[in-house]
């Protein structure tokens, strides 16, 4: 029996109700995907509706993020390591495009923080201990520290000649690690981008990048008490923007009830002592992840000193909590906060 205009009308009502009702069951929602590189913990969350394209975008981001962390590994075998082993020799290098133009630009970004962050310093930080996963409460022997800190190992000892890398200077050692996190922040937005990806959240360790927003309402992400286990504030994130904090509780040892961080003083040797943690927000512009890496450094370790570095870099949106527990922001960054209950800044900066 042939279907009549009744039933053709109410048979292609009835479709048009399955398609609202398919795409109704297609809901915005965050995926996530996590792992372990870099030596932390790396969380990428994509904001949409279709779970199978975020899985793949997040997979091809933590693809990426365990080939960078495998070529630039400090203390396994890598291509850096296979550089550093041809410097202590005196000899003379090529490496890949990436990494002569990551050399480049620490390199710049070393001369501009007055060499108070250096990658260069790699033999200083495996004295130290710190070339490891796990940290061995040791303090270095001072005859050992005095020899690294005469040789004055520094990036500027670097020839970069096209994808040729040699050094003037032995002792220099070359150790990315509060680099690269921030240049892989930059690889994640772009294949992010690629994959057509607008809207995501990538966190490397505490160094975060927004795209986009989380349905209509930008990303909100908390900055860290460093000696507490809740967040100081926390702020909004706009599509662009990264946040890098450095801090004294993020790879250290106690011993003898004094703390020793990972943020060597290139001047004395020694883990600086002035500052808790330093957090610098990026505006968006070229290589934000990366500026949200290194430039927190050389704040950090200026201790009273750290607008002037956050300058240098064009960073107008900065938190420091100093050694005593005062924390000190810039105007800028203090009208984009939400304290946390019971804090309040001690001092506002231009």
């Amino acid at each position: 029996m042939r279907a009549g205009p009744v039933w053709r009308r109410l048979r292609a009502a009835l479709l048009l109700v399955g398609v609202f009702a398919l795409a109704a069951c297609a809901r915005n929602e965050v995926h996530r995907q996590e792992a372990y590189v870099f030596g932390t913990r790396v969380d990428v969350s994509v904001y949409g509706d279709d779970p199978a394209e975020a899985d793949r975008a997040m997979s091809a981001v933590l693809r990426e993020f365990d080939r960078l962390h495998a070529a630039y590994h400090a203390w396994e075998p890598s291509e850096l390591t296979r550089l550093n082993e041809a410097l202590a020799h005196g000899e003379s290098l090529e490496v890949s495009e990436e990494l002569a133009a990551l050399l480049r630009d620490a390199q710049r970004m070393a001369a501009l923080g007055d060499e108070l962050f250096d990658p260069a310093l790699g033999k200083l930080i495996a004295l130290w201990g710190f070339h490891t996963d796990e940290f061995v409460p040791v303090v270095p022997d001072p005859v050992q520290l005095k020899a690294v800190i005469d040789a004055h190992p520094r990036m500027a000892d670097l020839t970069i000649d096209g994808r040729t890398v040699s050094s003037r200077n032995p002792a220099v050692q070359i150790d990315l690690g509060g680099y690269v996190k921030g240049y892989a922040l930059d690889r994640a937005a772009a294949i992010l981008r690629e994959m057509g990806i607008a809207n995501a959240l990538v966190n490397i360790g505490g160094n975060v990048m927004a795209l986009g927003d989380k349905g209509g309402q930008p990303w909100r992400i908390g900055i860290q008490h460093p000696r507490e286990p809740r967040p100081l504030a926390t702020l909004p994130l706009y599509d662009g923007e990264a946040v890098g904090t450095s801090g004294d509780y993020q790879r250290y040892f106690e011993l003898d009830g004094e703390r020793y961080s990972h943020l060597l003083d290139p001047r004395t040797g020694r883990p600086a002592r002035g500052t808790q943690a330093l957090t610098i927000l990026i505006t968006p512009r070229a290589n934000a992840g990366t500026l949200s890496d290194g430039p927190s450094k050389p704040a950090f370790i200026a201790g009273d000193d750290w607008r002037e570095y956050t300058r240098r870099f064009g960073i107008d949106h900065a938190l420091r909590v100093a050694a005593d527990g005062r924390v000190e922001v810039t105007r800028a960054l203090r009208a984009r906060l939400q304290w946390a209950q019971g804090v309040e800044a001690d001092a506002v900066v231009d």
